[in-house]
């Protein structure tokens, strides 16, 4: 009998407490097939999909970066043009930036490279 008891008594609040969390009342918007759909489809798109939130975030920072470096290259790409139109206007400034960058010589010559040593 005592085991009945308890086993009634369990049963009970088993009963009372499945009650409640059945008749737990949400508002009819949450409970609205579109709005339930909605959701998941954010989570699902937020941290699931292959072109999540995270993944959205890095790519953005690395076009970011590619389109600095696309700045500076072009800016260099304009100081070589500079350059260029100088040397073939000048024949002695070509000559002078090959001497000295290349190490270009005439064939009679002899280069001595002389360096500072701190």
């Amino acid at each position: 009998m005592y085991q009945s008891a308890t086993g009634n008594l369990f049963l009970a609040i088993t009963k009372h407490m499945l009650k409640k969390i059945i008749s737990f009342r949400l508002h009819p918007v949450f409970k609205s097939f579109y709005f339930i759909f909605g959701f998941c489809f954010l989570i699902w798109m937020l941290f699931f999909d292959s072109n999540d939130f995270f993944n959205q975030f890095r790519m953005s920072s690395k076009l970011d970066e590619l389109q600095a470096e696309k700045e500076y290259y072009l800016e260099k790409i304009e100081e070589v043009k500079t350059e260029r139109a100088a040397f073939i206007s000048n024949p002695r400034q070509l000559e002078k930036f090959a001497r000295e960058n290349y190490r270009m010589k005439k064939p009679n010559e002899d280069v001595y490279i002389i360096m500072n040593e701190k």
